[in-house]
């Protein structure tokens, strides 16, 4: 989807874009969830059975056996994958316009899938039907709105398949993960293995690292950013699970004045420099510019994280698992441990 403003796209859009840095801080207004509420109830074993599973609506997904024909958002495939659970197809961002994986993809074999659509608002219904659908399972941004899933096919989808929506939003990077693995271990993987174990103990410590990091350097703050050709997003860091949960581990961020919206600040790139940062955290989707493609905005160049150097990717969606979410934490505090006071 563009990152054009002039269609004014609808917030779940806006999210979508590369532009809307501030992912989930739309969710402001709206109720928070109980983690007691919320808490996954899966069959305690892959085999024949009754499976039902209560997700983040608080609604329950029900089957007369364990779902084995699974259609998923790509970056919830891609975790569910980390548990060993593999799905039939997905939708969402999966290959890039090269024929490569996208970012959110993670290891999935993408040769393997079938792709239902690739952008927002795509989603091959008769393909999906074709498929046989057995569970349809994605990511929730704001509430009861399944993400990738359009509003205008969403009654024909949802009648297809039982579902099941994840928080992305309203909830931090430990409670995402452990949703996504409730989810994993009704569907039969063995959260207990070794590489899940091995796997989230190298989160543990690169939590604690990060910790340490932030206290050993508490001047250093940080500017979460997105790029577009006319607009530089700022997002406020309490309101997105991954940027609350390093806040809640020490990290500074800069807090920018936010649009009625609550969750991030536009910017014209005249006026880019408006807050100091000594390290910036881009938005790393293909939806959005990269920093390679703003060496052409002079007002970029000279902000002092980029004359310093000190510019990293954030991993604006991540994929919940503790596979890929402890080398989040350990590239913000190897930058941290690096950064020098540039702003």
């Amino acid at each position: 989807m563009s990152t054009t403003r002039a269609s004014r796209p609808t917030r779940r859009g806006l999210l979508a874009m590369g532009g809307a840095v501030g992912l989930g801080a739309v969710l402001a207004a709206c109720g928070g969830s109980d983690s007691k509420d919320t808490a996954g109830s899966g069959s305690k074993s892959a085999d024949a059975g009754p499976w039902k599973f209560k997700d983040d609506r608080g609604q329950v997904a029900e089957a007369k056996s364990v779902p084995k024909n699974i259609v998923a958002f790509t970056g919830v495939a891609a975790a569910l994958h980390d548990y060993g659970i593999e799905v039939k197809a997905v939708f969402g961002p999966t290959k890039t316009k090269d024929g490569k994986p996208d970012v959110q993809a993670g290891d999935l074999d993408i040769s393997k899938v079938e792709i239902l659509g690739n952008v927002w608002g795509e989603f091959n219904v008769e393909k999906y039907a074709a498929l046989g659908p057995e569970l349809l399972v994605t990511a929730m941004w704001e509430k009861d709105a399944l993400w990738y899933v359009p509003d205008q096919s969403k009654d024909k989808i949802l009648k297809l398949a039982p579902s099941v929506a994840l928080w992305a939003a309203q909830t931090t990077i430990p409670k995402a993960i452990q949703r996504h693995e409730d989810l994993a271990a009704s569907l039969g993987a063995d959260v207990k293995s070794a590489k899940v174990t091995a796997a989230k103990a190298r989160f543990e410590k690169a939590a604690a690292r990060l910790r340490a990091a932030a206290k050993s350097k508490p001047e250093i703050k940080v500017m979460v950013g997105s790029a577009s050709q006319d607009l530089f997003y700022v997002s406020l860091a309490k309101m997105s699970a991954d940027t609350l949960y390093f806040q809640e581990l020490g990290v500074k961020f800069v807090e920018p004045k936010v649009n009625a919206a609550g969750f991030f600040e536009e910017l014209s790139w005249e006026n880019v420099d408006k807050y100091g940062a000594d390290i910036i955290m881009m938005d790393n989707r293909s939806s959005a510019l990269q920093p390679e493609a703003l060496t052409s905005k002079p007002t970029w160049a000279q902000l002092p994280a980029v004359k310093g150097g000190q510019v990293i990717p954030r991993t604006t969606e991540p994929i919940y698992s503790y596979d890929k979410c402890a080398p989040i934490l350990e590239d913000l505090a190897k930058a941290i441990e690096n950064a020098k006071k540039v702003a």
